[in-house]
């Protein structure tokens, strides 16, 4: 008996090609998963088999099938399938591209433009496809696992239709891995012998990752004893190829839920190392670095606010260096700025404040808007009051006026409740003099209240 190599699989091929690159689905019934878009009667399926398909967008994890998606419905069409790459393709690549695609429409054929990653593209790259989605000389159907409302341009999105791609189910990742044991193109022409459970260890292993279960199947195989057509799979071959690491960090399910949690309420305890631990722990399973790097900006407003307002600098200067750089280069730039975040002083007052402030808007969202901070841009405006008794803050000595700007309702709330921590104590002292400042001028209109120290943010504690 011998060990195979991937040289020899399958039998009749003359040049390696990966599992997952043979297995692709050719048509929607062997398409895995999303159901909910392409199950008969669904919305996407019905578009496939109309052929009305206009631009879209799939956003959704690795290894969901988007690209197969993509490619299923260019050969269901019967349309021209040009594959963009994010990475590589620039503008010049592009318009060449559109220029061809403008040639083929004069002739009666369809383009389909798929351009994966597209979230990696810049506003001028976008910007380059606009012109032709809006003339229909393509097709553009975009991949990508960013939030598309954060990642593409919005004049683009509003031209195209978002289809969210979930996660395959334990079951759709089986049923994947049993058709490449049994089909031709996979390792139909072996008999494997495995031990009870294996698919369904390495289904659990790819954490609805279709590409990370047949990658992981023919890395089984591959390392197995084959005899005369016949592989045999040992627990031990399973063990080695199935790392511990990679089964403890979910990215999409509990595991991740509960780490980043856990990272969170560090940096909340100012404890710099658990902090840089879970930070660690995270990246080394393969979280998206940018994803961490906005629960950053996150932590830096809810937790620091006015404490130390250069937290949410350092903050989004760390998120637009992680969106720049990547991994694995990056992971310094979030370990700093976890570190100056957990070390700033805490204050949550401004976001207690802002769900107070939410909350009477709720209650009070009808309330009129008093007429002296109403804006009058017409002549009808003018007349019916708005702006009467408007007084300006950079008139007044002290840059302060007592004009009422809160509905009536809500006169005399306070929702900011400054702390001491860190520069909000300049905060506080500055609040607490306007406050006092229209106690008094609700008496006397003609005092004057001084500030006996300047509000300064690099006022040292």
């Amino acid at each position: 008996m011998r060990k195979s190599t991937i040289f020899e699989y399958p039998q009749d091929s003359q040049a390696y090609e990966p599992l997952a690159s043979r297995m692709r689905p050719l048509d929607l019934s062997e398409f895995a998963g999303q159901k909910h878009l392409l199950a008969p009667g669904k919305l996407l399926r019905n578009l496939i088999e109309q052929d009305k398909v206009s631009s879209m967008i799939f956003w959704g994890p690795p290894g969901v099938g988007k690209t197969t998606l993509a490619r299923i419905i260019a050969e269901h069409t019967k349309a021209e399938f040009v594959n963009f790459s994010a990475v590589t393709s620039g503008i010049k690549e592009i318009r060449a591209v559109m220029e061809e695609a403008d040639y083929i429409r004069s002739t009666g054929r369809k383009t389909i433009v798929f351009v994966d990653e597209i979230h990696r593209f810049n506003k001028a790259q976008q910007d380059a496809f606009l012109p032709f989605v809006e003339k229909g000389s393509i097709i553009l159907i975009g991949a990508t696992t960013e939030n598309p409302s954060f990642e593409v341009n919005a004049a683009l999105l509003s031209r195209c239709r978002v289809f969210v791609l979930h996660p395959l189910s334990q079951e759709d990742l089986e049923g994947m891995l049993q058709r490449a044991i049994t089909d031709e193109r996979g390792y139909g022409g072996y008999t494997v012998h495995m031990p009870a459970g294996m698919l369904s260890m390495i289904a659990d292993f790819a954490k609805g990752d279709g590409r990370t279960a047949l990658n992981t199947l023919e890395i089984i195989l591959m390392n197995s004893e084959e005899e005369a057509g016949t592989i045999t799979v040992t627990e031990d071959g399973i063990r080695e190829c199935i790392t511990r690491k990679s089964m403890l960090y979910d990215k999409g399910g509990e595991e991740h839920n509960q780490v980043i949690s856990a990272y969170h309420e560090s940096i909340r305890n100012s404890d710099v190392d658990a902090a840089l631990f879970w930070l660690a722990r995270m990246l080394d399973g393969g979280e998206d670095p940018v994803w961490i790097a906005r629960r950053l900006t996150h932590a830096a407003a809810e937790d620091v606010g006015l404490a130390d307002p250069n937290a949410l600098n350092v903050a989004v200067n760390c998120f637009e260096a992680v969106r720049l750089i990547g991994m694995p280069e990056c992971a310094v730039h979030l370990a700093e700025a976890t570190i100056y975040i957990c070390l700033c002083p805490k204050s949550n007052s401004v976001f207690l404040a802002y769900e107070e402030a939410r909350k009477d808007a709720m209650v009070h969202d009808t309330d009129p808007i008093p007429f002296a901070v109403r804006a009058a841009y017409t002549r009808l405006q003018k007349d019916l009051g708005y702006g009467k008794g408007y007084q300006y803050p950079h008139d007044a000595p002290e840059k302060i006026t007592n004009m009422q700007c809160m509905p009536d309702a809500l006169v005399g709330k306070h929702y900011y409740r400054p702390t001491e921590q860190g520069k909000e104590a300049s905060c506080k002292k500055r609040y607490e003099w306007i406050l006092n400042w229209h106690r008094m001028h609700d008496e006397d209109p003609s005092v004057s209240v001084p500030y006996p120290m300047p509000m300064s943010w690099s006022k040292k504690e």
